[in-house]
């Protein structure tokens, strides 16, 4: 103890300081060389929570894309039924002028009139199924024979693309 004179002028304050720090400074060089001491298990904790927020994170992920995948296809479905409605509408509008303008427009059916609206409806089923599938016979105006809608070319539409 002779190169270190000062040690023994150190109070038990000053030990407890000297002790302390020489313990600080031995953690810090373990902790530097890989040596982990946990006895509270907390680094296990933090990784099941980790691993908790990464599973819920995955599901909401995965819950959002297949809300965009259903907005798009919802979109596409949405378009069809415009479209269809639009070709329904041009097909009703060609069909009403057509026999507003036929020249036996004020005249009883004949054939040729029965033969155009046939057509028509038949072009109505192509464009809408659905709506010939659901339509039930309605009674003609003066006590004639009830109305029945054409057969349909393929089966109903529920909605898919």
């Amino acid at each position: 103890m002779r190169g270190l004179p000062w040690l023994r002028t150190l109070t038990p304050r000053g030990w407890a300081v000297l002790v302390g720090a020489a313990l600080s400074l031995g953690l810090i060089a373990l902790h530097g060389l890989g040596v982990r001491w946990d006895p509270l298990g907390l680094s296990e904790r933090r990784l099941e929570a980790a691993e908790g927020r990464h599973a819920i994170a995955v599901a909401d992920a995965a819950a959002r894309r297949l809300e965009v995948e259903a907005a798009g296809d919802q979109a596409r479905r949405l378009d069809k039924v415009h479209q269809q409605g639009v070709a329904v509408a041009r097909a009703t509008a060609r069909a009403t002028t057509q026999a507003r303008s036929a020249h036996d427009a004020d005249h009883p059916l004949d054939p040729l009139s029965a033969a155009r609206l046939a057509d028509h409806d038949r072009e109505l089923c192509r464009l809408a199924p659905i709506v010939c599938a659901v339509a039930a016979p309605e009674p003609a105006p003066d006590g004639d024979d009830p109305l029945h809608p054409a057969p349909t070319a393929r089966g109903t539409d529920r909605g898919r693309p």
